[in-house]
């Protein structure tokens, strides 16, 4: 008998623990390593729990990752807040829901100077009053409206400009339940301006609430006239007059059931005159006709368009070889406005999914979509990434399009998680000039892929891929038995891994002897757990979180030595 072949440290089943080893359970069954609270509040910021996971409910996913971010908090609030504030106002995340979360947490469960933080940072984190009314929808699930949140609340108010106080009301009058009359009421804000006075009583608060608070502060009766329309600036009281204007005609062509037509004149003649009228803000009748939207596209923010190009190409603006549709696509691939809007790459991939398959999640609209902004998409989701240059090293992109990867979707975005994957693969693709692509799940397939192919053909790739079991291990044991020299081996997975004889550390350990070569291994994590098939002692392997907008600079400053 042979003991060895029951108990060693140089090949051990991915069911097993390897000997020695720092190691837990995944929650597939095999072992890997866990990856410290600090780590996995980074991919909970980023990645968030929306949708679960394969092997985990949503829920238990939330709690867990809710967990990890206490201890965080407890061992050290500030770090945290300040650590939302960057991750948040960098755009990093696809979506703000997990910063705003931490930051309710943070609110109730930090100590007194992280609290103070948290109320300075709000603002910048909650940049609008849909963010603001999410805080508040999470901070109550963990404690009341205490002075702390009152002055959080307050501060947010206060600190916007008479114009930008009336675009919120306008834009977001109510979500998540809440509507900014519940936001005052509750955090007793005194607006600290006549001109902010007046757009409240103007636009949300016809009983005068604010006023009121503050006679309860000063004790003094008073009775109140008219509002004072001479205290609000003259950019904001002409946004007020075009959108009450715009509703007037609306309500009158309504009543007398008539057409639309002199609505549709009158909203384009207000839109032209005043950019700061958002679709948001019209009438819902009116998002059905062209020449509303033809006269909101050179005002239209970018996250905006994303959301509306097939409503866009449905209308007949966006036609091969249109106006609009060279416009449409200059706007897309300028890296100024993307970087402006804090276009996050994963929304641009959601896009272009929702676009190139021609109809929309919900509802019946559809369109037949246009090559052309099929490429500006494909351009502009490269741009979204911060600029690397090539590092010259030999690298294999190995993705995981294992069962698990093929199930949920990424931040709860329409892209799941084996797309999201071979989408961040070809960013590497596009900048190096040394690089293969496999994909692997119990086994390893070659994908070939060009620097110049579209991203929409290499996700239609993706999906027709069989899925399997997860071994992890494949990349570094293909590349010993073929003898393919590699510097780098990149590995985009949900470290779900557990079919193989051997884990992937000890079979990029084995690569390194046979070869020769001191190869790196890169974990890109596509989903917020807390484990990695990196071994943290290792100073060849790294984590990265997955579609973390600087994950390619990270990567290729590892590559480097930088």
């Amino acid at each position: 008998m042979t003991y060895a072949k029951h108990f060693q440290t140089l090949e051990t089943p991915q069911r097993e623990p390897i000997p020695g080893k720092n190691q837990v359970q995944n929650d597939a069954g095999g072992y890997v390593f866990p990856v410290s609270d600090w780590v996995r509040l980074d991919r909970f910021l980023i990645l968030g729990s929306e949708g679960g996971t394969y092997y985990v409910s949503e829920r238990k996913l939330t709690i867990d990752n809710a967990q990890a971010v206490v201890r965080c908090i407890k061992d050290d609030g500030l770090r945290v807040v300040k650590r939302v504030e960057e991750i948040s106002t960098a755009g990093r995340a696809p979506k703000n829901t997990p910063a705003l979360f931490v930051l309710a947490m943070v609110m109730a469960l930090g100590s007194e100077e992280a609290r103070r933080e948290a109320v300075t940072v709000l603002p910048r984190v909650a940049r609008t009053a849909t963010h603001l009314f999410q805080f508040l929808s999470e901070v109550q699930a963990f404690r009341g409206w205490g002075r702390g949140l009152r002055r959080a609340v307050s501060n947010w108010y206060s600190q916007l400009s008479p114009k930008d106080l009336l675009y919120q009301l306008m834009k977001y009058q109510s979500r998540a339940g809440w509507t900014h009359r519940d936001a005052w009421r509750l955090s007793h804000w005194i607006p600290p301006t006549e001109a902010h006075h007046a757009i409240c009583r103007l636009y949300v608060d016809p009983d005068n609430l604010g006023a009121r608070l503050v006679d309860r502060r000063q004790k003094e009766p008073t009775h109140y006239g008219p509002v004072n329309i001479s205290a609000i600036p003259e950019d904001a009281l002409r946004l007020h007059q075009a959108h009450e204007e715009l509703f007037s005609v609306y309500r009158h062509e309504k009543d007398r059931s008539a057409s639309l037509k002199e609505t549709v004149n009158t909203a384009v003649r207000l839109i032209a005159s005043n950019p700061s009228l958002t679709w948001e803000m019209l009438p819902t009748e009116l998002l059905r006709e062209a020449r509303v939207w033809e006269a909101l596209l050179p005002s239209l923010p970018m996250t905006a368009l994303l959301r509306n190009l097939g409503r866009l190409t449905a209308l007949g603006l966006l036609a091969p070889l249109g106006t609009h549709t060279k416009l449409v696509a200059e706007r897309l691939t300028s890296e100024e406005r993307i970087i402006g809007a804090r276009l996050h790459p994963l929304s641009i991939l959601q896009a272009l999914n929702i676009y190139m398959v021609g109809c929309g999640e919900l509802g019946s609209l559809t369109w037949s979509p246009v090559g052309t902004i099929i490429d500006a998409l494909d351009e502009a989701f490269y741009l979204s990434f911060k600029a690397v240059g090539p590092t010259g090293a030999r690298i294999l992109l190995a993705l995981d399009v294992s069962g698990s990867m093929d199930l949920g979707y990424v931040s709860g975005m329409h892209v799941k998680p084996r797309e999201a994957a071979a989408a961040m693969a070809m960013v590497t693709a596009r900048t190096e000039q040394s690089y293969a692509v496999v994909t692997f799940s119990h086994e390893l397939r070659d994908f070939p892929i060009t620097a110049k192919e579209r991203l929409d053909s290499v996700i239609k790739r993706t999906r027709s891929l069989p899925a399997g079991g997860t071994d992890c291990a494949l990349p570094m044991i293909w590349a010993q038995d073929h003898r393919i020299p590699v510097d780098v081996f990149i590995v985009y997975t949900d470290n779900e891994t557990w079919y193989g004889g051997i884990h992937p550390c000890q079979a990029l350990a084995r690569y390194r002897r046979k070869m020769g070569i001191p190869a790196k291994l890169i974990v890109v994590g596509m989903t917020a757990t807390s484990f990695s098939i990196a071994d943290p002692n290792d100073g060849g392997m790294l984590d990265v979180v997955g579609f973390d907008t600087s994950a390619p600079q990270v990567i290729s400053q590892f590559i480097t030595g930088a």
